[in-house]
């Protein structure tokens, strides 16, 4: 059995006046297609998510300088393309166990549709535009700010917690520009066993290329990755 609306309100700490919107923000396209005769086109929520991923953007924009006055716009759009992310989204949406409540057809429900990354972080998209379209601007604030950008407390806070994923948020970067996918490789390993160094190259194609060094192969490749998404930006 479903859980009700009323108890995913509560999880959102939002009460709908038009509930409707939220049951749209919550269809996939999979469960429209198997009830499409008696519902209109729009009934899934693509347009919604659609409207929500803008709402977002401007949300986390507006929180990020409000926060961090004296950080650069490079840096600042580095933690806004890791807070918008589908793997950040994909977090957010399990703590609210938003996939539960998701109306999926059958075919998507038995291929695992309730735990998929992608279509976990649409869906939270399409609630905070269902939100806004209920409550306005304000209201999807609210929920964004509580949900989405706790972790905004300070530039360290985001880093101790994982945010900053510089791998994931250069893949990211490189499907946005039709790049192909980025390649890394150690190309040097010097000191003793008990204090190595690991110098790792990050490529992208023939011509983008950067290398950087730490102290495990991880810290080289992040530092690698960082270092290529400021010649992409």
């Amino acid at each position: 059995m479903q859980p009700s609306v009323e108890a995913l309100e509560e999880k959102l700490g939002y009460r709908f006046r038009d509930r409707s919107l939220l049951l749209r923000a919550l269809t996939h396209r999979s469960w429209l297609a198997e009830h499409g005769a008696q519902l209109p086109e729009n009934s899934d929520n693509e347009q919604l998510e659609f409207l929500g991923d803008s709402i977002l953007g401007f949300i986390v924009s507006e929180s990020l300088v409000s926060r961090h006055a004296g950080v650069r716009e490079g840096q600042l759009s580095q933690w806004k393309a890791q807070l918008v992310s589908s793997a950040h989204l994909y977090q957010c949406a399990l703590s609210l166990d938003l996939g539960q409540h998701l109306r999926l057809g059958k075919g998507e429900e038995r291929n695992g549709g309730r735990e998929r990354r992608t279509l976990l972080a649409n869906a939270l998209e399409a609630v905070i535009a269902a939100i806004h379209t209920d409550g306005g601007i304000d209201a999807a604030r609210r929920f964004t700010i509580e949900h989405v950008l706790e972790v905004l407390d300070s530039g360290e806070t985001m880093e101790s917690r994982g945010l900053l994923n510089y791998k994931g948020m250069l893949h990211e970067r490189a499907q946005e520009l039709g790049l192909p996918p980025p390649q890394y490789a150690i190309v040097e390993t010097s000191g003793p066993d008990h204090a190595k160094v690991f110098t790792v190259e990050a490529r992208i194609g023939e011509h983008l290329a950067t290398r950087a060094s730490g102290a495990s192969k991880k810290a080289a490749g992040q530092q690698a990755a960082e270092m290529l998404i400021a010649k992409l930006t």
